[in-house]
């Protein structure tokens, strides 16, 4: 006799079931950005948040990089403790997010990809407002 047994439900959509596309990043990128608070985010208005797939060479080549998975975010213009109160603004400020070695230390690691991209993203902001990698390790309470 057949046993008659009722359809297997469609599993939940998981969240990122698919490598998150460059939109993806973005929009946590974009909702990272809302949680900055309003101090610092107003004095943010000029700089550009690009995301791409990788650095590009000239990028590659000038940090040194072994391989292009080796940076995760960059922050690119003149750091507001350099700027004098008569510098002409040339290129605009920005910070960019790079997909693919975001995903790669998101695998490897399991870390959440929103607090990741926040992380980087805040990271590269600090860098903004003048802040050094160790400025910021000793800010985060990380060695």
């Amino acid at each position: 006799m057949r046993q008659n047994h009722p359809p297997t439900p469609a599993p939940a959509r998981r969240p990122f079931t698919i490598a998150p596309s460059i939109d993806d990043i973005e929009r946590l990128a974009a909702d990272a950005f809302k949680t900055i608070p309003e101090v610092l985010a107003s004095r943010l208005d000029d700089v550009l948040i690009r995301v791409t797939d990788f650095p590009d060479a000239e990028t590659e080549h000038e940090m040194g990089l072994e391989s292009p998975f080796d940076l995760l975010g960059l922050y690119v213009g003149v750091a507001m403790t350099e700027r004098g109160a008569n510098d002409a603004q040339g290129e605009p400020d920005m910070i960019f997010l790079y997909r693919r070695p975001l995903l790669d230390y998101w695998c490897e690691t399991g870390d959440s990809l929103p607090d990741l991209v926040r992380h980087v993203l805040i990271h590269e902001i600090g860098h903004h407002f003048g802040f050094s990698d160790t400025d910021m390790a000793r800010i985060e309470g990380t060695p």
